[in-house]
């Protein structure tokens, strides 16, 4: 799968003086968070980027990966809305667009408070929609976003990139996302011998309302020694249709 684009780190420079400007120390446990924020439409029908925000704030996560998110797009009025999320919670933000959408772009995102060094996409394979794979660097570590396809086999393509870009990395990784499968389907078992989950495989995860299903989750290669710290699926069954996840992690 070919490479597709270097993002330029200075594509997110807001509240900067809120900001933390030294690289976050893993001794000190680096916070992760996965959420499918359905570009901050929650379970009652209504866009709310503040309430959004306000979920992401409470987290205090060092770097937070994001899915579903619009670009410009009619249905959010215009907006970048992993803009609008970096600024309200005070921190840098990467967008990469998965499809072309609604007069603008659709994709996934990473917000953090530490500043980027390098971020890249990678195209994964969709037939319903084409996917992406958003990869940030930062100083001591790697961390991506992604939302994989409704379809099985789409899925198991997308795993072929995923490793290798995990198994290329010169620095720890952790892969977030909305997977599209369960920890104990086949995908997710394949996912399982090269990826250990960090977050509670048993904590269901979608819909927000009731959750019945686990398809979010965060990975790391099996030859990458972390240790978990907390592990948790936030009581937050408003926001979006999906719940967000955070894991806080020493390596």
């Amino acid at each position: 799968m070919r490479r597709l684009l270097i993002l330029l780190v200075a594509l997110v420079a807001v509240s900067c003086e809120a900001r933390r400007s030294v690289a976050t120390r893993p001794d000190e446990g680096l916070v992760l968070m996965s959420y499918n924020v359905r570009s901050g439409k929650g379970m009652d029908g209504k866009r709310d980027l503040d309430r959004t925000a306000a979920v992401i704030r409470a987290a205090q996560a060092d770097v937070v990966a994001l899915q579903e998110i619009d670009s410009a797009a009619r249905r959010s009025d215009g907006k970048d809305v992993a803009a609008v999320l970096g600024k309200k919670c005070s921190m840098y933000h990467a967008f990469s667009k998965a499809i072309d959408f609604d007069g603008g772009g659709y994709g996934v995102a990473l917000l953090s408070r530490e500043k980027p060094v390098a971020a890249q996409r990678f195209a994964l394979a969709g037939r319903e929609e084409a996917r992406t794979l958003l990869v940030v660097e930062f100083e001591q570590y790697i961390v991506a976003s992604t939302h994989l396809s409704l379809t099985a086999e789409d899925r198991m393509a997308s795993l072929s990139v995923i490793d290798s870009v995990a198994m290329a990395a010169r620095k720890p990784i952790f892969i977030a996302g909305d997977w599209n499968a369960t920890p104990d389907s086949e995908f997710g078992r394949k996912l399982g011998e090269t990826m250990q989950y960090l977050t509670d495989t048993a904590a269901c995860t979608f819909p927000a309302d009731e959750p019945k299903t686990v398809i979010d989750y965060i990975v790391t290669p099996h030859k990458q020694t972390v240790e978990v710290l907390h592990r948790e699926v936030i009581d937050e069954p408003m926001a979006s249709d999906h719940r967000p996840l955070r894991v806080v992690v020493k390596f």
